[in-house]
């Protein structure tokens, strides 16, 4: 057994070893990306340490709590070795999963370890939170960077701390971790050098095969989009057909997973007539491709096209994320302009004001900024996709990042089979022109909900946007936080319906009725703060897309024959799910 141990141990050492060595000659030719400050936190962090070298009272006020906590822990430890049952000085925080492995509690060494950690982090992080007279968006990098970091020190995530790992080496004899530097092999070799942690087993999904499979036809495509029809599922439909803008950030597959959560198949068999956006994975031959481009061939030239093969002047339109804060800068240009051809449009986790942004407003500072072009320049125009996923990981790192580096190299797992995460490793590439002024002019200048942004020969108002408009929300949204899509809700000028749903950007939109999870909440009535929308809206059990179907339904005119995409006046060029939604990122990505 020890021989067998001895052998795995070096075999896995081996492994990382050469493929640490590869990545780093694949890296050799590429300009240097690494920077003494890659998080762009040294300016916030001096900040910060300057305050509290300020405040040395506060500073010896923490460092005697620190060392009061650790004399309750040793005293805790020695009433445990001696026998007694002692109750833990401080526990994870509700939802922390790191610590669920029996050992971390009845071991004492491990109970210990966790205890120390969990003390001297929840230590620091409160040492900086508490620090006053700082900028607030300073003092909040400062807090994320030292959550980051703080997180990354885990015992848990160290293959000699983490008992669970420890004890698959023991039982497997060394196997997990061979396995393990595997994984990490193929994870890098997979990243084109840098390291890309899989969260799913990739090569159990195929687009068209087993997800982004409803029926449908490409009826139109430009150079930015593929426009998809979906075959009905019912005699009769709606007069006004529906127009999905996803983000282009992502896939538009997130609507068409499995036939058991399809947005898509659930709205068809709505009777509603469907279209999507299928936005294209931008190389460097549309590096210069501005927002106001995607808002003209892809917002007006998707209705017109929508509004031909129907034969009718009206189209509804839902924006999903970024999708809709394009959507509603379109929206302000035809009310600008007088063009009605919208007859509703539906917002899913879409921002319009980014003052409460959330964790991504870290990103887009002007330092963030300038890294960020200099990355599109070296690309050749466009953010790769790997950039991008990292950005959203790390807003999330103990779920998104740590606990897959303990599943796959620590323990020596294969990941787990998940659509949804197949899906959001399926990432896009990001032209710099419309990239560029999308962090810019939303989340670093907050321009459009301050009535600033002129886009297409006008000047962009809102609150002119009379029709009818429904805004999804979700509880636990990282990325488009409650608070924010609410202050969005509140600058449009006509008739707007707010709900808020529960789980988080993706679970909180994509719950269909039968899944019978989570919850959503209403309140109909207009309110001036997101608290007092709160107080007034009553809960009701499972999926929310019932309500907004029937609101949409009230919105969507008569009944007329279906619609099959095959016979209309535009002829389809190729079956859905199209071509564009197959182009992979990485090849081109590479350089």
């Amino acid at each position: 057994m020890v021989e067998t141990l001895s052998a795995n141990l070096a075999r896995a050492a081996v492994t990382a070893q050469g493929a640490i060595a590869e990545a780093a000659l694949r890296q050799a030719d590429r300009p240097a990306a690494l920077t003494p400050d890659p998080f762009h936190v040294a300016p916030a962090l001096n900040e910060v340490m300057t305050r509290l070298a300020a405040q040395p009272d506060r500073l010896m006020r923490a460092q005697a709590d620190l060392f009061s906590r650790y004399m309750d822990l040793w005293q805790s430890a020695a009433r445990r070795a001696a026998g007694e049952e002692v109750q833990p000085v401080v526990s994870p925080a509700p939802g922390d999963k790191r610590f669920n492995d029996p050992d971390w509690a009845s071991n004492p060494m491990f109970d210990m370890m966790k205890q120390s950690y969990l003390l001297s982090s929840n230590w620091l992080n409160s040492l900086v939170a508490g620090v006053d007279g700082v900028d607030p968006a300073t003092k909040r990098r400062v807090e994320f960077f030292t959550k980051m970091l703080t997180d990354a020190f885990s015992p848990s995530n160290f293959l000699m701390s983490n008992p669970a790992a420890l004890r698959e080496a023991v039982q497997t004899q060394g196997e997990s971790i061979v396995r393990g530097m595997e994984n990490f092999a193929a994870d890098l070799e997979r990243g084109g050098g840098q390291l890309a942690i899989s969260q799913t087993d990739l090569a159990k999904f195929k687009v068209g095969e087993n997800v982004a499979t409803a029926p449908g036809k490409v009826v139109y495509q430009n150079d930015i989009l593929q426009l998809l029809q979906f075959d009905p599922t019912t005699e009769t439909v709606c007069e006004i057909p529906l127009l999905i803008f996803p983000p282009w950030i992502n896939k538009f597959y997130i609507l068409d997973l499995r036939p058991e959560n399809s947005m898509i198949r659930w709205l068809t068999g709505q009777g509603f007539t469907v279209f999507v956006a299928s936005w294209v994975n931008p190389d460097q031959e549309l590096a210069d491709k501005t927002f106001e481009d995607y808002m003209i061939e892809g917002v007006y030239d998707a209705t017109h096209q929508v509004m031909t093969q129907c034969g009718v002047d009206k189209v509804n339109t839902v924006g999903y994320c970024i999708g809709g804060t394009l959507l509603s800068v379109a929206l302000a240009h035809m009310a600008a302009r007088g063009d009605n051809r919208i007859n509703s449009a539906t917002f899913f986790a879409a921002q319009q004001d980014f003052a409460e942004a959330g964790d991504l407003l870290l990103f887009t500072n002007e330092e963030w900024l300038r890294s960020i072009e200099q990355q599109m320049d070296q690309a050749g125009g466009f953010l790769p996709s790997q950039s991008m996923a990292d950005t959203f990981n790390a807003l999330r790192g103990n779920d998104l990042i740590w606990s897959f580096f303990v599943s796959n190299y620590l323990m020596g797992k294969e990941p787990r089979p998940f659509d949804l995460l197949f899906w959001n490793a399926d990432q896009t590439r990001m032209p710099k022109a419309l990239h560029l002024f999308y962090l810019r002019n939303f989340y670093k200048d907050n321009a459009l909900a301050k009535g600033e942004l002129t886009i297409g020969g006008e000047r962009l108002d809102l609150s002119k946007v009379k029709i009818p408009i429904f805004v999804q929300s979700s509880k636990e949204d990282h990325i488009a936080p409650y608070r924010s899509v609410f202050r969005g809700a509140k600058l449009f000028g006509g008739p707007v319906t707010f709900m808020m749903a529960g789980s988080g950007h993706i679970a909180g939109v994509i719950n269909p009725p039968g899944a019978n999870k989570y919850q959503h909440w209403i309140n109909e009535q207009k309110c001036e703060s997101v608290e007092v929308w709160q107080a007034g809206a009553k809960e009701f059990a499972g999926s929310w897309w019932p309500y907004w179907g029937e609101w949409l339904k009230a919105r969507s005119g008569g009944q007329v024959p279906a619609r099959d995409p095959a016979k209309g006046k535009l002829k389809p060029l190729e079956d859905a799910p199209g071509s564009f939604v197959l182009v992979k990122s990485n090849a081109a990505d590479a350089g």
